[in-house]
């Protein structure tokens, strides 16, 4: 098997793992587990996993990440305003909403990145990110609405969780990135999920929600924090380094189609023709953006040549 290939899998994998993990949310939120519960379990122990791994196979570099006061600080800063917001915001769109249609709405994520960078560095869209652009709004508007303008076809607590997941997973990838170069990804969102594991459960009191630990329980608390984040994230962060990251988060787009297929099969929820449409749209706007981004990066390499 060539490495190409391989990596490939592997972040095909990681996508389709993220996409079970927002099935394995809906399936405890749906058999009593409170989200704020939920949340904090979930920031916990996968904090306490990938630490664990980073500290077995990168002891120094973890601690030399530990005792740099402004990386600390600026790892806190990305646990509360990234992974913790981020995190409450997705599992309570998926509680009002459902798996699929809460990660499809967190793929908006990559226009409004683009559109802050358009701002930042006071450029306009090229042709394909204006198309991109519009294809993200028309599909959030055809799953919000269902082309009925002055009526919503999910809550409004539903449609307001799914876009505020989007702005948190944008500030959830580019509040760390100079972190990461530095330390590397797992060091950071270990530390990041660790530290917001920590401080989340104390102010909304955890020890106050019931956890009912049935065997269906537990294996959807199996398939949202091993499965869907200490297995996603490690392999995803694996395949990038074998295919590179601009097709590494083209080949990741495969986890709303998979939360969505997931969600019918296990939960048996049901989603109309046009919500497929919706759906498709904002896929295919991340396809663009995505692919845009490749064309870009081999040109970039063919000048360096």
């Amino acid at each position: 098997m060539s490495k190409q290939l391989k990596g490939s899998l592997m972040v095909l994998a990681a996508g389709i793992a993220w996409g079970f993990s927002g099935v394995s949310g809906q399936y405890l939120m749906a058999h009593g587990v409170n989200v704020n519960l939920l949340t904090s379990l979930r920031l916990l122990l996968s904090g306490i996993l990938l630490t664990a791994s980073v500290f077995f196979r990168q002891r120094d570099k973890l601690v030399q990440a530990i005792k740099d006061r402004k990386t600390l600080v600026s790892i806190a800063l990305f646990a509360l305003f990234g992974l913790v917001l981020n995190q409450y915001a997705y599992l309570s769109a998926i509680q009002y909403t459902n798996a699929g249609t809460a990660t499809v709405l967190q793929y908006v994520t990559p226009v409004i990145i683009l559109a802050f960078v358009c701002a930042k560095y006071r450029r306009f869209p090229t042709a394909a990110e204006l198309v991109a652009i519009i294809l993200a709004i028309v599909g959030t508007f055809t799953i919000a609405t269902h082309g009925q303008i002055r009526e919503l076809a999910i809550t409004p607590l539903g449609l307001f969780w799914g876009l505020f997941s989007a702005v948190t997973y944008a500030i959830y990838i580019l509040l760390p990135a100079k972190a990461i170069e530095k330390w590397g990804s797992l060091i950071v969102i270990g530390l990041g999920l660790l530290i917001g594991g920590l401080i989340f459960p104390i102010v909304i009191q955890a020890w106050k929600y019931k956890l009912s630990l049935t065997g269906g329980n537990l294996l959807a608390l199996f398939g949202l924090i091993f499965i869907g984040t200490v297995f996603a994230y490690t392999v995803f962060l694996k395949g990038t380094t074998m295919v590179g990251a601009v097709k590494g988060s083209l080949l990741a787009s495969v986890e709303p189609i998979a939360s969505v297929i997931l969600t019918v099969l296990i939960m048996g929820d049901r989603f109309f023709a046009i919500d497929v449409v919706g759906m498709f749209l904002i896929v295919l706007a991340v396809i663009i953006i995505s692919l845009k981004n490749l064309v870009t990066l081999k040109k970039q390499e063919k000048i360096q040549r």
